[in-house]
């Protein structure tokens, strides 16, 4: 398993529509519209202290419940308790920065911290309490990386839409 992050963010891609033959309801039935390919994005502040996790499971759950992402939350929701985890392990301020993108075909979560130190993923020993976590989201994400910022650092993963999910959630009224 490669689990080394790319040092900048992954380009957001539009998705296409397949082209061909209009359907048997003729090119001017209504199609079922493609995710917003517009860039939506939340920015949202957390205390540096480990209450800060669950507030941005929270946030990150909310998103996708709101914006109806077809992603698995649960996978979105672990991913970036790890992250922030590992921000605020290493934070020398007084807060940390979560951001959360929508487009193109992908949820985008970035983490912003003051810390220059770059994530090294580890394979911790079966009996270690930590040093697994980035090996865990380059495992789970559709990609995962970290670059500088004019302030330090953000690590971020992706998960592409699994457009199945957005009917089941739909069928269930979520």
């Amino acid at each position: 398993m490669n689990t080394m992050a790319p040092t900048r963010p992954i380009t957001l891609h539009q998705p296409t529509r397949p082209s061909g033959p209009a359907g048997p309801a003729g090119p001017s039935a209504p199609q079922k519209p493609l995710r917003p390919t517009v860039l939506q994005k939340r920015r949202v502040t957390l205390a540096a202290e480990p209450a800060a996790a669950g507030s941005a499971r929270s946030q990150v759950q909310a998103t996708i419940q709101a914006w109806e992402i077809p992603v698995d939350a649960s996978i979105a929701v672990l991913l970036t308790s790890e992250l922030v985890t590992n921000a605020i392990r290493h934070e020398q301020g007084d807060t940390i920065t979560l951001v959360i993108t929508c487009a193109y075909g992908q949820l985008h979560v970035d983490v912003h911290d003051t810390s220059c130190t770059l994530p090294v993923p580890m394979d911790g020993s079966p009996d270690a309490e930590t040093g697994r976590g980035l090996v865990l989201v380059a495992s789970l994400s559709s990609s995962w990386g970290y670059y500088r910022t004019p302030t330090g650092k953000a690590v971020y993963f992706t998960l592409a839409f699994q457009e199945g999910l957005a009917e089941e959630a739909g069928s269930r009224g979520e």
